[in-house]
Formats: C-alpha cells, structure tokens, sequence
C-alpha cells in the first residue's frame, strides 16, 4: 500500500526556521479490521495541546525521522520499537502556526499493542478502525483561507468523540484515499 504510492502532491511551504518532527501511525488489525492507534495530547505541552494526534514530536539531531517516530511512540504510549514494522513513509506535510516538517510513518503492529501512557505527554490513548474512519457523517472537508495558501482543504473526522483536524487529519486523509481510492 504505501511502497507503491504514486509522487503525490507538493510539500506545503515551509516557514523558516522550522522543526523536523515525525509520527508513527501504528495499525494493527483485530477481528478482521485494520485499527489505527491515535493519542489525544496532554494540555501541557508546549505545541498542539489537547489535539488528536498520532504518538510523535521532534526529531533529534543525531537520529532520521524514522527513529524519531519510533522512539516517539515508545516514549508517549509504550509501543516498542521492534515490535513496529515500518512500511513506508507518507507524505511530509508543513504546520504552519507551530513551524514543523511532519514526517509520517506507517508502521505494522502484530497485535493489540498494550499501550502505557505517558500522562506527561498523553491525556488519552484510543485506536478506531479504518471502517469507522470511512462511515458516512464521520469525515468532512472545508476550505480555509490561511496566509499565503488561499481556499486550502481542512480535513475533519469525528470519531471517539474527539474532532481530529490539522495535520493529523491531513495524514488520515492521506492514508485512507491511498488505501482505498477515495474517502466518498
């Protein structure tokens, strides 16, 4: 699914003086469905507090982006490295208002992880499944007005009684229409 991804859209500008950050997005598949694990941020933390996020932050300096999400996700829900398959990345994608390059990552788990939250960086873990992502009234797109990008798409999903957008949502949208051909 994602080694096969055909060049897609170009990287969002960039602001200068950004950040590289990475996230995993852990999938797992349970009674049939492929399960997708997201995180909501604790309202402590410096950037995005108390967004729907998949585990991930910065980059440091002396890993690639890969490691980074891995260590990440370990580091804010316990999923352990060498349990993740990496399949692939996704798109690199811009945020505007915190200054970072999002570098996704696709990784396979073998099952249900069992999940330890970092409560310093995680108020709530949750997975959904990509069924749930795909049912009608769940997924919706305006189109926003942001500086220098005009009638920009923004992506929402409202699943688990949480309203994921931003880069997140971007990143789901992306996953899905790549999975499946389209989100309608």
């Amino acid at each position: 699914m994602v080694e096969g991804a055909p060049p897609g859209r170009p990287l969002a500008p960039t602001v200068p003086g950004s950040q590289a950050a990475a996230v995993l997005v852990p999938v797992f598949e349970e009674d049939g469905l492929a399960r997708l694990v997201l995180t909501l941020r604790s309202t402590d933390l410096p950037s995005h507090q108390g967004q729907v996020a998949f585990p991930g932050g910065k980059v440091h300096e002396d890993e690639t982006s890969e490691a980074g999400a891995l260590r990440e996700a370990w580091e804010e829900v316990g999923i352990e490295p060498d349990d993740v398959d990496v399949v692939g990345p996704l798109e690199e994608l811009a945020t505007v208002a915190s200054q970072f390059v999002l570098a996704p990552f696709v990784g396979i788990l073998p099952a249900r992880p069992t999940l330890v939250v970092n409560p310093g960086e995680v108020a709530r873990v949750f997975d959904v499944s990509v069924a749930e992502l795909m049912e009608p009234g769940v997924y919706h797109e305006e189109r926003w007005d942001l500086p220098g990008m005009d009638d920009r798409p923004m992506h929402f999903f409202d699943i688990a009684d949480e309203t994921v957008w931003g880069a997140t949502a971007r990143i789901l949208y992306d996953l899905l229409v790549l999975a499946t051909g389209s989100l309608h």
